[in-house]
């Protein structure tokens, strides 16, 4: 039977995975499997061109910064510096005192965020080149805590999941307010530091603003590093009980397919958690399998058949 290595070869060389930019596979804690592409890519929608990727690149991971940001809140919890999820979700908002005395959002609590669950008036199925789209929205907003926190209630709070990077730049915002710090610069000493990562960037808003659902820039190997993390219980850096109530499945998306606290988590055979992002940028960790997968493409906005491709590749049982 063909390896790893040699099933991900194949993909590539038969032009299978015409969008891929870098895969990073980890296996026992060590890195068994290392590839990079090239081609054509873009920081937030910005074109950067034609560019060769190497180790040392570092890529939009999209969505998978909310993954990230869930690991944040952990780390402040864990310090106390923020408050529990069971909190009350607007009163940390206390800029805003005409939302924090509404009636109608006083039951929203960070846990109805953490899992997208907030019941607010909300759709991201535009593209997000569009202010149709509701992130991109936030973003043209003056303010995006406000804009996100005022939205109108459609539906009960902790029902049904609905995706949100409002619900996570809340988050995002809360973690800021607790620490005292902008986001980015807690990430920095919180977690990338002491993980090792010595360069990322974490893309601002035009309010100045770390943009929390999806601004992170990581190598893939810095990417796999935080899947490892997870993988390993925090060892310390992220506190183990929180990684458990992290990964816990709290919200259905479909049939076995779950949420957890701003991680995916998939309870079928093969048990595995991620965090997923546009254009083909995805970190998937599988416990059972001592497994973690990191992969980058530039099929942002389009159908990331490049990711999927090579993903399928490496997780063919041996």
């Amino acid at each position: 039977m063909a390896t790893m290595a040699e099933r991900v070869d194949e993909v590539l060389r038969a032009g299978k995975a015409p969008g891929f930019h870098g895969l990073v596979v980890m296996r026992g804690g060590d890195v068994v499997l290392e590839r990079y592409g090239a081609g054509v890519d873009h920081c937030l929608g910005e074109s950067l061109g034609h560019v060769e990727f190497d180790r040392d690149t570092l890529h939009d991971i999209r969505s998978v910064s909310k993954s990230v940001v869930g690991l944040l809140y952990g780390i402040a919890l864990g310090e106390g510096l923020v408050p529990e999820p069971g909190a009350g979700l607007v009163e940390q908002f206390p800029q805003y005192p005409d939302l924090v005395g509404d009636p109608e959002r006083a039951h929203l609590t960070i846990e109805h965020a953490l899992t997208m669950t907030l019941g607010l008036d909300w759709n991201e199925d535009a593209p997000y080149t569009s202010p149709a789209n509701s992130e991109i929205a936030m973003e043209l907003a003056p303010d995006r805590y406000r804009y996100v926190l005022e939205r109108p209630v459609v539906e009960e709070a902790g029902k049904r999941w609905l995706y949100s990077g409002g619900a996570s730049a809340l988050i995002g915002g809360i973690i800021a307010r607790g620490t005292g710090r902008p986001l980015e610069e807690y990430a920095a000493t919180a977690l990338f530091e002491p993980l090792g990562v010595t360069e990322f960037q974490w893309m601002k808003g035009d309010d100045g603003l770390a943009m929390a659902a999806a601004g992170v820039r990581l190598r893939p190997v810095d990417l796999a590093a935080i899947g490892q993390l997870v993988l390993d219980g925090g060892r310390g850096i992220v506190p183990g009980e929180w990684i458990q109530e992290m990964l816990r499945p709290r919200i259905t998306i479909r049939d076995a397919f779950k949420y957890g606290y701003q991680w995916y988590v998939d309870i079928s055979e093969r048990h595995q958690v991620a965090g997923h992002g546009n254009g083909g940028q995805h970190v998937v960790v599988m416990p059972e399998e001592e497994l973690v997968v990191a992969i980058t493409a530039g099929e942002y906005d389009q159908e990331a058949v490049s990711s999927r491709a090579v993903i399928d590749a490496v997780l063919v049982r041996e």
